[in-house]
């Protein structure tokens, strides 16, 4: 019920606006994203959003309306990315896969879906700079096409990064190894530091501030997910506009806090 109460206020919000695109990358296979609206509002830079879990967002037309499941931390808040200047496009899974799996997250056909993409958004909008922006699993997916895209985008945010349960009975896929300086583009690493998730701890993102910018949150709502699911720390429930707002000042190269909460 949560779940479409977050959808169906997303798909009744600005819904005119909204625009499903599909692009044909690879032979045989489409790839979808939407774009969303920002009320009237002049973008400063696109914000190429991914989110975690399986990757899809069931993105889909009924009855003249766009609807997609917004429950994740990025698509949740993609109105507070349209009051800061950005404009959100939300991706969804291609044709030829299920829930994504490490394999493709990590992948050359995940460089050339992204890269269609990518091309498309230039063709739409070329003054505009384009980021990619990653949440929980997402961030292997924006991780590796922040490294494989190079200087076709303008700058890289992984949010609730994916550093790996220390745990060795726990493990999922995860950027444990990971070569962050691969990433030519400017990097930003967002994470909570109450994030309860075994498989996203804060103080991996700590480590890496020496090296790359960190915003680093505090504070929200209780939680009203598991500690791995959006509704909770991992997924700034609570904190959501205050955390965009900091990585909006980032990408429009404003100054940024660091510290929320």
């Amino acid at each position: 019920m949560r779940a479409f109460a977050f959808l169906a206020a997303l798909a009744s919000a600005g819904a005119a606006a909204q625009e499903i695109v599909t692009v044909a990358p690879r032979s045989g296979v489409t790839q979808s994203f939407v774009i969303l609206g920002m009320e009237g509002r002049t973008p400063g830079a696109v914000a190429l959003l991914y989110v975690g879990g399986g990757g899809r967002i069931n993105l889909r037309g009924e009855n003249g309306e766009v609807r997609f499941s917004a429950r994740n931390f990025l698509p949740r808040s993609s109105g507070e990315f349209g009051r800061n200047g950005l404009l959100p496009v939300v991706m969804d899974v291609p044709s030829d896969q299920g829930d994504l799996t490490e394999g493709y997250r990590t992948s050359r056909e995940q460089t050339v879906d992204a890269r269609a993409v990518v091309i498309e958004l230039k063709k739409r909008y070329p003054a505009l700079p384009i980021y990619l922006v990653g949440t929980s699993r997402g961030t292997i997916s924006v991780a590796h096409l922040g490294r494989d895209l190079g200087d076709e985008v303008a700058g890289v945010v992984l949010s609730s990064t994916m550093f790996g349960s220390s745990n060795p009975r726990r493990q999922a896929p995860t950027l444990r190894g990971f070569d962050y300086a691969s990433i030519k583009a400017p990097l930003l690493f967002v994470h909570h530091r109450g994030d309860a998730c075994e498989h996203t701890p804060y103080a991996s993102a700590a480590k890496l501030a020496s090296r790359y910018a960190l915003i680093s949150v505090n504070g929200g709502k209780p939680a009203e997910s598991h500690a791995c699911e959006p509704l909770s720390a991992h997924g700034f429930y609570g904190v959501e506009a205050q955390t965009v707002d900091a990585i909006a000042a980032w990408m429009l190269k404003k100054p940024f806090v660091k510290e929320i909460g």
